[in-house]
């Protein structure tokens, strides 16, 4: 064998090992309220500073729309704590899709099936298909690797964080860029740092938030905690305890919900228990936005549920008066108590995540974050 043959195998195995060794990647470190709860990460997808700045460009290039001109932000602004202000959200088709857009935050928590109607088990799964559905972004995931290629940054970005640019590995940054966007400074927040208090109105919605109404021991209560969890304020991360009937409609116009993922006929009209951190941006409010104040959504609780096979019994059960009906479900809130329940949902603001940098379009003119 030659010396410029064994020269030009060396160099092959050295090309070899650099596109095929894994990248040298940094894990994120990042703190989180320990009443939070454990968190779940992949081990196929560590959490690394790599992945997150690759999965933020993503998330924000229109370049994964098969027009170019709609990016996973077009449906997730992050002054709206990721929501697009629309009942119904509205894609490459301009036809209104059947669920409104939900929030993103403290995705590392709370249930583990995503979209409103639980059909995926994980933020890797979540993420390719809105691409690909032809009413959201209408992307062909080939094509899409081909312009991946081509782009002046991302060979790198990918290189860096995990080697190659397939789907998987745009599906796992775009889930890591998602689990960094964690909401914990908010007025309420602070509250349980000890490092405010909280006016006697906001204190007041609190503790009716927290509690179950019990008419026999004279406890009034909003009945929210029942589906929302203290601290988190989503759903509960046990099996499918996420998801919910809140009586929107009865059972003529029951939609199907969690029934679409499981064929389980209990499942029949229960939908993801979303987060009420920063709430009061996202409007409007349920999985189609029927409703457009915070004011709408607690009337519906006071006088608008509808009965139905899959209503859940924690609804039913709460009434803030001696039941005598039990088709007649309501929670029979004043109207002082509903404006302070409300009060308290705004302490659920974090102004400091809706203007985050680290969160924001790295595409902006100016920005350092790129």
């Amino acid at each position: 064998m030659s010396v410029i043959t064994v020269l030009i195998v060396l160099a092959g195995i050295t090309f070899w090992k650099i596109a095929n060794d894994p990248p040298v990647t940094t894990p994120v470190e990042f703190t989180a309220p320990f009443v939070f709860g454990r968190f779940q990460i992949p081990k196929d997808n560590p959490y690394t500073y790599e992945s997150v700045k690759l999965g933020r460009r993503l998330f924000y290039d229109p370049l994964l729309s098969g027009n170019n001109e709609i990016s996973c932000a077009s449906c997730h602004k992050q002054e709206l704590a990721f929501t697009d202000g629309l009942p119904r959200a509205i894609g490459a088709s301009k036809r209104a899709l059947p669920f409104n857009s939900m929030s993103l935050s403290n995705l590392m928590w709370g249930p583990r099936h995503f979209f409103w109607n639980g059909r995926v088990a994980s933020l890797e799964q979540q993420a390719l298909l809105p691409i690909q559905h032809v009413d959201e972004m209408d992307q062909d995931l080939d094509e899409l690797m081909e312009e991946l290629k081509q782009d002046d940054r991302y060979p790198v970005l990918f290189r860096n964080a995990y080697g190659r640019i397939t789907p998987e590995n745009t599906a796992k940054a775009l889930a890591s860029f998602q689990r960094s966007l964690i909401s914990a400074n908010s007025k309420y927040d602070k509250y349980l740092r000890g490092e405010i208090s909280l006016s006697d109105q906001e204190e007041y919605g609190r503790k009716l938030f927290m509690a179950h109404p019990d008419t026999k021991v004279s406890l009034r209560g909003g009945n929210c905690i029942d589906c929302h969890s203290q601290f988190l304020t989503a759903g509960f991360a046990t099996g499918f305890d996420g998801f919910s009937n809140n009586g929107l409609d009865d059972d003529e116009h029951l939609q199907d919900g969690l029934y679409a993922f499981t064929g389980n006929d209990a499942h029949r009209g229960l939908f993801k228990v979303p987060t009420l951190r920063n709430i009061a941006v996202t409007a409007p409010y349920m999985h189609d936005g029927r409703f457009a104040s915070l004011e709408q959504v607690l009337e519906h609780y006071n006088s608008g549920i509808k009965m139905s096979q899959t209503l859940s019994p924690l609804i039913i059960e709460a009434d803030n008066r001696e039941k005598v009906d039990i088709q007649s479900v309501s929670l029979n809130l004043t109207e002082t108590e509903m404006k302070a329940i409300i009060a308290f949902l705004h302490t659920l603001t974090d102004e400091d995540f809706l203007t985050n940098e680290d969160f924001s379009d790295p595409f902006n003119r100016g920005s350092d974050h790129d």
